[in-house]
């Protein structure tokens, strides 16, 4: 079994990441070596995950007492009654803080579970197990849990890092193609953000990539994750330097939540087009040269990946974009704070501007068909 390991520092935890073809066969092992100790443990799985993988991550268990909670995994059941459900289990169960929940899915059952995880008894051991691309080079890494409310996306949550995350790339061929272009996606964001000589890679072999081919498709994960560790290591409660991996997404879950967070457009699809509109922002602002958007651009365009703001919205949905906008976390003021680009591998942070003059660029994006 040839796997890649990535060890993480943070303040408050160290953890291993191992990435690699039915790595999640071996989770005993892997917890053994790394001295992660449990008796019992709760499997939180998504619903849509195959059984089979489910009865080989049990089989590696068959040392531990396991009980399984099966999730419907979708942003409208990330929430408290979601949570509350998990809780109940662990109560009932009479689990300790010893024990540990095992979350099998993707970024929401990631984000449920570690948040759960957070909660019970202020925190019990936690082991993510990503199934989708997106999850195992985004949500899994950095420990941010959270859960959706009427008021936006992920407003409530903690900082909950877990004690190991298995990313196993078996997984990823059970997934429609949807859902490798999400993953796609945010693996470009970290090359633009983080790395040009990443991003010329991807340039390269994307098609490799996106068809799920080895090494090609390790090499993106772990390079992807590298740059996630490196930025969430250097601040692990999104002070400051880590807003930068918000590139692009307070537009996106402006985005999701003005659809109502419907299988319209998923999480991953949201943050390519918020991206996109971040892009053409930087450009307008002359922060970054036209050379180096166009780049970014004709990628986006000639990947698969939705590139249309405005097949999802008109100027007469900016209003409402501009409301969810107002209530993006990272606001410090009444302006909307926004991470921008000046070129790949170099992103601004704190750049704040007022709802009506976002309002107008948006109008003018949507209005011109996103102004390519």
């Amino acid at each position: 079994m040839s796997q890649i390991k990535l060890n993480i520092e943070t303040k408050s935890q160290k953890y291993p990441i191992y990435i690699g073809k039915k790595v999640s066969a071996n989770i005993s092992q892997i917890t053994k070596s790394n001295s992660i100790k449990f008796n019992r443990c709760l499997l939180v799985v998504d619903s849509n995950v195959p059984k089979k993988f489910v009865s080989i991550i049990k089989k590696s268990l068959k040392n531990k007492i396991s009980f399984i909670h099966y999730f419907k995994a979708n942003e409208l059941n990330k929430n408290m009654n979601s949570i509350n459900k998990i809780l109940e289990i662990l109560l009932n169960k009479n689990f300790s803080r010893d024990d540990c929940l095992i979350s099998i899915g993707g970024g929401i059952t990631g984000d449920i579970s570690g948040f759960a995880a957070s909660l019970f008894k202020r925190g019990l051991k936690f082991i993510n197990i990503p199934t989708t691309l997106l999850s195992q080079v985004d949500s899994s890494i950095g420990g941010k849990t959270g859960i959706n409310t009427k008021y936006g996306k992920n407003l409530v949550g903690s900082f909950y890092q877990p004690n190991l995350v298995i990313s196993d790339t078996e997984f990823l061929k059970t997934l429609p193609k949807r859902e490798i272009v999400c993953g796609y996606g945010e693996i470009l964001k970290h090359s633009i953000i983080g790395n040009k000589k990443f991003y010329n890679f991807l340039n390269n072999h994307k098609n490799k990539i996106l068809n799920l081919t080895s090494p090609f498709l390790e090499k993106a994960i772990h390079e992807s994750c590298k740059i996630k560790k490196t930025v969430v290591q250097k601040d692990e409660k999104e002070k400051g330097l880590r807003k930068i991996l918000n590139f692009g997404h307070s537009f996106a879950h402006a985005y999701e939540a003005t659809l109502g967070f419907s299988k319209r457009l998923n999480h991953g699809e949201a943050v390519i087009l918020g991206m996109k509109t971040a892009l053409n922002f930087s450009l307008m602002k002359k922060f970054m040269n036209e050379r180096e958007y166009y780049s970014i651009i004709d990628h986006i365009d000639n990947s698969d990946l939705p590139s249309s703001v405005s097949k999802f919205f008109s100027p007469k949905d900016v209003k409402k974009i501009l409301s969810f906008m107002e209530k993006d976390k990272k606001n410090i003021s009444s302006n909307i704070n926004l991470v921008l680009l000046k070129k790949i591998g170099a992103p601004i942070i704190n750049k704040e501007y007022s709802k009506k003059k976002i309002g107008l660029f948006l109008k003018i994006f949507l209005r011109n068909k996103d102004l390519n």
